[in-house]
């Protein structure tokens, strides 16, 4: 299993939320480029990337940042966040990201996606707040299963996808193991459980249940998971 330390960029800082609601941003660092160095250091090889701002807006907001991260570290960037066209993806892409997460347009228009998972390494986010994806930043719930829609890009491609729990994002609550499972069964394609990992505890369940991948947010930032122990178990350093 991979482990991918999460940095959300919110006004150019990086941030954690509760449940996705952007008032609720906690500051952890002015300069988001020193926690991605700090996450290579801790032995990590990706990095999980989130334009909260761009999310919202539709496009790219946390530009500066992002490139001051890619200048500064040698991690694989993974970055999701306001990804609606291919010009964008162009243009990450050739500012050194290595893969983007297209969440929203997924649900809006799965044959783009589709598309762009041929020509690039795309992965697809689906966020799923009581089973049905929530797009937009999580601000609007859309009426679709989450389970269906990883189905509908079972032969499409995508590198892998990301299933967040929403209710249990940023609460460290636990992370919901079943669901992650139950995307990855429908899909076929390597999933990544994002929303709730708290510690070890949770890093040992999801690779009883031989998950791809976890997304560490507010559990490193917050000091409930040793990192680099967590590496270890999964054989990354």
């Amino acid at each position: 299993m991979i482990i991918l330390p999460a940095i959300d960029l919110k006004d150019g800082k990086a941030v954690r939320l509760t449940k996705g609601v952007m008032e609720t941003a906690k500051i952890y660092s002015d300069e988001p480029w020193q926690v991605a160095k700090r996450f290579e250091e801790l032995g990590s090889e990706w990095l999980h990337l989130v334009d909260l701002n761009g999310a919202f807006a539709g496009a790219p907001q946390n530009l500066e940042q992002i490139k001051k991260i890619r200048e500064n570290c040698n991690l694989k960037l993974e970055l999701g966040g306001g990804i609606r066209d291919e010009e964008t993806i162009k243009m990450y892409l050739d500012l050194g990201v290595d893969r983007l997460i297209l969440g929203s347009i997924a649900v809006k228009n799965p044959q783009f996606v589709k598309e762009m998972a041929a020509k690039y390494p795309i992965v697809v986010g689906i966020d799923a707040i009581d089973g049905k994806v929530a797009v937009e930043g999580w601000a609007k719930v859309s009426q679709m299963d989450a389970v269906d829609l990883a189905k509908a890009f079972a032969d499409a491609g995508v590198e892998a996808i990301i299933c967040t729990d929403v209710g249990r994002d940023g609460m460290l609550s636990g992370v919901n193991v079943d669901f992650t499972r139950h995307i990855a069964d429908a899909s076929g394609i390597p999933t990544i459980a994002s929303g709730g990992l708290k510690d070890m505890n949770d890093i040992h369940r999801l690779i009883e249940a031989k998950i791809y991948g976890a997304i560490v947010g507010k559990a490193f930032y917050e000091g409930t998971l040793d990192l680099q122990a967590a590496f270890k178990l999964t054989g990354e350093i």
